[in-house]
């Protein structure tokens, strides 16, 4: 796996899966070890972690941003 990068850093022109990981636990260590690369949605104030529908929208929204460049 490559390192981790911010959301709007990557290229989303090659052929890709989305794995969205729940809100308390995250995605397991043997799904992370399988990927080719991780993107962070990055955050602020007391707030941790997104809701996985409203993490799944804003990854889906730069892919078919980037698709579309």
């Amino acid at each position: 796996m490559k390192g981790e990068k911010r959301y709007y850093e990557m290229d989303y022109k090659m052929p890709l899966a989305i794995v969205i990981g729940s809100e308390g636990e995250g995605v397991k260590p043997l799904v992370i070890k399988n990927c080719d690369f991780v993107v962070s949605i990055p955050q602020k104030g007391k707030v941790n972690s997104l809701n996985a529908s409203v993490a799944a929208g804003i990854i889906i929204f730069e892919v078919l941003k980037s698709r579309s460049a």
